[in-house]
């Protein structure tokens, strides 16, 4: 089952329709989730003094949207981090800036209970194909500054799909830039199983980072901000970008191209993807995300 996703989501289903609106979502993303990821965007440098539990374990959990709520208070996000910035046709590009690069990823979106202040558990209801564009510069401390720079800054698919037993062991993403009318592949074709933390493990990383992390380094305390934010009841997390290709290593985003994500069952033929994109058709199953980079 399929859902469609702008700013907001309709889940159709038993002839009824659920809305969700991810202005309501806190978001986030998640730092090297896929080996190799961070060392080729030159980001491994900045992780140095973050412990970990593994080796193979994410590094941090960054904060990419969080809903403003009237009094916050003590511990609020900064403001930057109340715009909302995603966006499923464009990628407005950041004004004093010069390279920025997609970050192909697949995002989830989780019910989130709590208790009290505690956050007890993350349940995934949909998944999409989503683009966490980062700017590359050198001094930016926080991971956040990076990613969330006003409206059109992110991305994430208006075709979302419903998470169901055992589907994500079926997907692959996958991701390129149209440059001059030309499909260039940006990321390695990757299956979703493929990042280190995945599934139960992931889950529970996460309920440790959103309850537990410290402000540290390029990681931020976000159970404040969450607490600050009333605790939200949804919660939408971008679970790694993958490695970039020799072409998406060297080729920064540029006015006029378009930045693709797709996110398909393994089933779906590559090149069928390659078809969609130049076709502009869709396809049951499968999540794409098409953004035209605006100057």
């Amino acid at each position: 089952m399929q859902a469609a996703l702008v700013e907001k989501v309709f889940l159709r289903e038993n002839g009824g329709m659920e809305t969700i609106d991810l202005r309501d979502a806190a978001c986030f993303g998640v730092a090297g989730n896929f080996t190799g990821h961070l060392e080729q965007a030159g980001e491994a440098e900045n992780f140095k003094g973050i412990k970990v539990a593994d080796a193979s374990a994410p590094k941090a959990l960054f904060p990419t949207y969080i809903p403003a709520v009237c009094g916050g208070g003590v511990g609020a996000a900064p403001a930057f981090l109340n715009v909302f910035p995603f966006d499923a046709d464009k990628i407005i590009f950041p004004k004093g800036e010069e390279k920025i690069q997609i970050e192909p990823e697949m995002a989830i979106v989780f019910d989130a209970l709590w208790q009290g202040e505690n956050l007890l558990s993350l349940e995934p209801r949909f998944f999409g194909a989503s683009n966490d564009v980062s700017i590359r510069k050198e001094g930016a401390l926080k991971i956040s500054v990076k990613k969330n720079w006003g409206p059109s800054s992110k991305g994430f698919s208006a075709d979302a799909i419903k998470v169901e037993p055992g589907i994500f062991d079926r997907y692959r993403i996958a991701s390129y830039l149209r440059r001059d009318g030309k499909l260039f592949e940006y990321g390695e074709d990757s299956p979703v199983n493929g990042y280190s933390y995945f599934g139960k493990k992931l889950n529970g990383w996460l309920l440790d980072k959103l309850n537990n992390q410290e402000d540290a380094g390029p990681a931020e305390n976000v159970h404040s901000y969450l607490k600050a934010a009333r605790f939200p009841t949804k919660i939408f997390v971008s679970v790694g970008a993958t490695r970039y290709s020799d072409f998406g290593k060297k080729n920064f985003l540029l006015g006029g191209d378009d930045s693709i994500v797709a996110v398909y069952p393994d089933s779906c033929p590559k090149e069928k993807i390659e078809s969609m994109i130049l076709s502009g058709e869709k396809a049951e199953g499968v999540s794409l995300l098409c953004q035209r980079v605006v100057l």
